[in-house]
């Protein structure tokens, strides 16, 4: 009975320094994203933005659009991408073996015939079936073979004219100088080869003709706790871990990369569910192994916007998946875990990411046990116990804060008070239930992963706040 107290009781105080040095880290983090998102604005006023869509300085981009069963929305995101800012792009749909009317409702919207433009086959993909073009319109439809969203993207690198790829989802809305902005990086500095733009949480917000025209937060509470998750981990997390050159991550939603680079790194892996997360640190690794000077960096500003789940049975699909695609990431290159010649990356992020993220919530969930456990026996006592509860709960309730504020100095991008007000709120009740919910999730999600399990899991989605009726509910599968 000692010995199971010892232990009860070295539990709490291993768990506490766990919250302690986990959010201790993060404020680090938030530090360093501070100071570099406040310089970021204070460059924008001489970003020479207007400047730079005038002018040949600016190299030519393809735009990759994987499409699955799109033809509802299809023909309206292709028009809303011609639309962007930038001197010369093109758009690369790949139909990536749709049962539906894809095909036909792009070749018939854009008059798109079969074209003999070259493919050059550098990456693994499944059989293409036969590539479109027309004329008069800057769009290649290449048609293949159903292998998944990595295959259907490697298979539009492929098709890519240009040296910049900007990998970019169907359904997702950009705002018109997105482009511009995700570039940028990469022109000023050869040395930059991948740049992740910032993805915000378009639920509440009113769309017309394939833009952002209001920005609102919406009405029910889920999608509010997941816009104080996103401005944390991309506002405070990702543009940290840019600092350093240490980002593990660019969203496959929206990403930029240097073509042949991410071809040199072998492209999207086939086989993982967080292909986005694996094709950047394998970047890292490649860079490191060969010695060459690189960075991989977040850049603030660039917006684009997506619709979050708005169910619980939808988020924990999402959060299982993306938990999956971590661990696996972290296991397939943990060769570069603790080890020197891989810099910041094999140093600082590679254990943050395995302590932290992988194991976390194992460890959260054995922390909380371990407090009820030691309360209801007398093993610790009240004191402690707030001392846990301000580590835990306490100062991840004022990071939360603190994201939506930086947001609100820095960056400003919901124009009404009462958004912020409601924000800070849900930012301190996402403290006390909705982060455990998520740590139960992405720790049943170590299970599915030791099963092998390598299922998206399909997903549902209610469509874009039209113009006139802020809350409409239009239903669509997407897998």
């Amino acid at each position: 009975m000692v010995v199971l107290e010892a232990i009860i009781l070295w539990a709490n105080y291993a768990v506490l320094v766990y919250f302690l040095l986990l959010n201790g880290f993060y404020l680090v983090l938030y530090t360093i994203s501070f100071f570099e998102i406040s310089d970021y604005t204070r460059r924008e006023l001489y970003s020479g933005v207007p400047e730079l869509f005038g002018s040949n300085y600016a190299p030519p981009v393809s735009l990759i659009v994987p499409a699955y069963n799109e033809e509802a929305t299809i023909t309206a995101s292709v028009r809303s991408f011609l639309s962007l800012q930038y001197p010369l792009f093109e758009v690369v749909v790949v139909n990536d073996g749709s049962k539906d009317s894809t095909m036909k409702t792009l070749r018939e919207e854009f008059d798109l015939w079969e074209s003999d433009h070259p493919v050059r086959m550098q990456l693994e993909t499944q059989p293409i079936r036969g590539v479109y073009a027309a004329p008069a319109e800057n769009v290649i439809l290449v048609d293949k073979e159903n292998g998944g969203k990595a295959d259907a993207l490697n298979a539009g690198i492929c098709a890519a004219n240009y040296p910049f790829v900007c990998c970019i989802d169907a359904d997702l809305i950009l705002d018109e100088d997105a482009l511009l902005r995700i570039a940028r990086p990469m022109i000023e500095s050869r040395n930059v080869v991948a740049v992740g733009g910032i993805v915000r949480v378009a639920n509440g917000c009113t769309v017309d003709s394939g833009r952002v025209v209001d920005i609102k937060t919406p009405r029910r509470p889920l999608p509010n706790f997941q816009i104080v998750e996103y401005l944390r981990a991309f506002l405070a997390g990702r543009t940290g871990w840019s600092v350093i050159n240490a980002l593990l991550i660019i969203s496959g939603a929206f990403g930029m990369f240097r073509r042949q680079d991410f071809i040199d790194a072998g492209g999207y892996a086939h086989d993982t569910v967080g292909e986005d997360m694996e094709i950047v640190t394998r970047l890292h690794r490649k860079k490191r192994e060969n010695k060459e000077p690189y960075k991989i960096v977040f850049a603030p500003d660039p917006v684009s916007w997506t619709e979050v789940p708005a169910s619980l049975k939808i988020l924990r699909r999402q959060r299982d998946r993306w938990h999956r695609g971590l661990m696996d990431t972290l296991i397939r290159n943990r060769k570069m875990l603790l080890n020197p010649r891989y810099g910041t990356v094999g140093m600082l992020a590679m254990p943050y990411f395995f302590l932290f993220e992988f194991l976390g919530p194992v460890i959260e969930i054995l922390g909380y046990l371990a407090l009820v456990i030691g309360l209801s026996f007398g093993i610790v006592n009240v004191s402690f116990a707030i001392l846990f509860f301000l580590a835990a709960v306490g100062l991840g309730t004022l990071l939360s804060v603190a994201a939506v504020f930086l947001e609100e100095l820095r960056l400003r991008r919901y124009p009404r008070p009462a958004d912020i007000v409601k924000l800070t709120f849900y930012a301190v009740l996402e403290n006390f239930g909705y982060r455990q919910l998520n740590t139960v999730w992405r720790a049943w999600a170590i299970v599915s992963y030791l099963r092998n399990d390598q299922s998206w899991g399909s997903m549902e989605r209610q469509g874009f706040d039209p113009a006139t009726k802020p809350d409409a509910a239009k239903k669509k599968s997407v897998s």
